[in-house]
């Protein structure tokens, strides 16, 4: 590896680190900001002033916010997340089991949409223009224009209400058989999978055509090489930099945006774990999920970025 990926790689880490410490800021100013009395959300309208204060001074809420912010800053550097106002325990505790869970059900949706957009991507470069192309491409654009609420409850009807094949309300626990959890999040799988997909398999069509007009193509074309051959051999390699860059948003779209439908399944991971916390004004806790989110989404991109540099040929092969 030369000096010149090792400084673009070291640049874009400094980066996302960089990046992550403006976004603990953000995340702590937003919940400092929000309207209302984290103390009287604690204990109630019923609760005598001097309960409050006393709250408030048990919870550190009258030290200021430069205080807080770099108290909490500090804990999140050694991995604890603090303690949760409502429950009184151990945020990273519970929190970890949640993101698992979570975790789990991206990649499995991510295991099916990934292989699954490149194969269409390639399908619909191969028979670009013809009916083929157009039906994958009309079927993909379909589905990315229904909202995931729709999809879901959908899915819910046919296939949990009137067939009964899978469960309407997605519960994995720990202990569980494999393909229990498997069978639990077919549906909320499958929602996640119908919103990535198009997007994976456009930008792999389009990266694909955009190589598909270079010399190199060409010439093995005129070698009398099969049309799929030329794709997968010689188009498909040298577009896969763009391909693993729509690949890594899209897988962290898939961590980060499962908010609404871990809500409609009923799903036991961080987005039902941050409305749940949201609704009861549990400040520590959606400040230690925001977090999470940004980590993953800004890790993932430097990944892409780092996929991207290393599979650039000017730079492997310099002159």
């Amino acid at each position: 590896m030369n000096s010149a990926i090792l400084t673009l790689v070291a640049q874009r880490i400094a980066l996302g680190i960089l990046l992550l410490f403006a976004v603990s800021a953000l995340i702590f100013v937003g919940t400092q900001i929000l309207p209302g009395d984290v103390a009287q959300s604690i204990l109630g309208q019923a609760a005598t002033p001097e309960a409050v204060v006393n709250l408030r001074r048990e919870l550190g809420l009258n030290d200021p916010a430069t205080v807080r912010y770099f108290h909490w800053l500090g804990g999140v550097l050694t991995g604890d997340f603090g303690t949760a106002l409502t429950s009184r325990q151990e945020i990273t505790a519970t929190l970890m089991p949640r993101l698992w869970n979570t975790l789990f059900l991206a990649f499995s949706a991510a295991a099916v949409a990934v292989p699954l957009a490149i194969l269409l991507g390639l399908l619909a470069v191969r028979y670009q223009g013809g009916l083929v192309d157009k039906t994958i491409s009309g079927l993909a654009l379909a589905s990315t224009s229904l909202p995931e609420f729709f999809i879901g409850y959908v899915l819910i009807f046919f296939f949990a209400v009137n067939l009964q094949w899978f469960p309407s309300i997605s519960t994995v626990y720990d202990g569980m058989p494999f393909f229990d959890k498997l069978k639990a999040i077919v549906l909320p799988a499958t929602v996640l999978l119908l919103a990535v997909l198009a997007h994976m398999m456009r930008m792999t069509r389009a990266a694909i055509l955009n190589v598909m007009q270079s010399a190199y193509v060409e010439t093995a074309e005129l070698k009398g090489l099969s049309a799929f051959n030329v794709i997968r051999k010689h188009a498909f390699p040298n577009a896969i930099a763009p391909i693993i860059n729509v690949v890594m948003l899209n897988l962290a779209y898939l961590i980060v945006g499962v908010v609404v439908v871990e809500v409609i399944f009923v799903y036991p991971g961080m987005g039902q774990y941050l409305v749940d916390h949201v609704t009861k004004r549990d400040v520590p806790v959606v400040q230690a999920i925001g977090l999470i989110f940004a980590a993953v989404y800004i890790g993932l991109n430097i990944v892409a970025d780092i996929a991207s540099i290393l599979t650039n040929p000017r730079l492997r092969h310099p002159k």
